[in-house]
């Protein structure tokens, strides 16, 4: 219960006043015409009056700057929901394939050593291009 029995009175200003009722403050020095107020029409006497009061909230951002924090690494979703996760192998893999097949057909790499990266490539062992570079160079391929 709420100050000896104010709840309605409370719940009644908050309503008025559009605020929650944690934003409402009651005046302890005018209790009793606060507890004796029982209908919508009291309460509004007692707003204007000063007895009840809107308390002051946070001040809010100010949009610039609230869009600005947005922006500013708040993504809503997870990783998969953002980018399919099909999406991004395919994306990976085409590349390291078609790099795989060009250094077959020049003669750079031999039958064997094609399949072996392949099949590190299908089991996604190499994150990209690159990576695959580095893999066929600690093998002794000159990329």
């Amino acid at each position: 219960m709420l100050m000896g029995g104010l709840t309605l009175q409370k719940r009644l200003a908050a309503s008025i006043l559009k605020v929650g009722l944690s934003k409402v403050w009651l005046d302890p020095d005018h209790f009793e015409d606060i507890k004796n107020a029982i209908t919508r029409k009291d309460i509004k006497k007692l707003i204007e009056k000063g007895y009840i009061k809107k308390k002051q909230g946070k001040i809010p951002y100010p949009k610039e700057k609230k869009d600005k924090k947005q922006r500013a690494g708040s993504r809503k979703g997870k990783k998969g929901a953002r980018a399919d996760k099909k999406r991004a192998w395919i994306n990976t893999i085409r590349p390291i394939r078609k790099m795989l097949n060009e250094l077959k057909r020049q003669g750079k790499i031999d039958k064997e050593t094609y399949k072996t990266a392949y099949r590190l490539a299908k089991a996604g062992t190499f994150r990209s291009r690159s990576h695959l570079k580095l893999f066929l160079q600690q093998k002794g391929v000159k990329v």
